[in-house]
């Protein structure tokens, strides 16, 4: 049986059950935590590297640092995302680990890929690149973080059908979009 805790005991205007997915046990999740610091961290280094606290743009090997960061947050999305959906069925006892593991990976890769946007956006105006499919695709990233993000935590779980269907539909536009824009950055379209 769960037990209830009453807020705002003497008026009893919202009871919240411990084990539910109410605001009490939301903050008692580590990966909420997780999730709130990883996203504050991104937003305060993107602002940095947009306006030029944080230089991104030193070369490793024959590409640029923050290309490099927003590869490997793509290929981290790209390569865990059917896999999670793959062994979440074929290992169900390790499903709690392994949406741990899909929702902290896919945010620090969020991060890489926003350092990468905002480095982009932060190039003086003469170098300013192309934002075709880069934009459409960070606009794509972000609706997924945000959907995963209400769906994980089941914040407005009213919405949660049109929550997952919103997060599945990016997740798969996603690898058509992620596509047209390396080939685009590369020089083939």
């Amino acid at each position: 049986m769960k037990k209830s805790i009453t807020l705002f005991y003497p008026l009893k205007l919202d009871t919240i059950y411990k084990g539910s997915c109410g605001m009490v046990s939301r903050l008692r999740n580590p990966y909420f935590w997780a999730a709130v610091v990883i996203v504050l961290v991104t937003v305060y280094l993107s602002f940095g590297t947009y306006v030029g606290w944080f230089q991104l743009g030193s070369f490793v090997g024959q590409f640029r640092l923050n290309h490099w960061l927003g590869w490997t947050g793509v290929v981290f999305v790209a390569a865990y995302t059917p896999l999670y959906h793959f062994l979440k069925r074929r290992y169900p006892k390790r499903a709690k680990t392994l949406l741990g593991t899909h929702v902290i990976g896919n945010l620090l890769a969020f991060m890489l890929i926003s350092l990468h946007f905002a480095s982009q956006l932060g190039r003086p105006t003469q170098f300013f690149p192309d934002l075709g499919t880069g934009i459409i695709l960070y606009a794509m990233v972000t609706i997924m973080v945000v959907t995963g993000i209400l769906q994980r935590f089941q914040i407005g779980s009213s919405f949660l059908r049109k929550w997952r269907f919103l997060h599945t539909s990016m997740a798969t536009s996603f690898y058509l979009v992620i596509l047209v824009h390396i080939l685009q950055g590369l020089g083939f379209l």
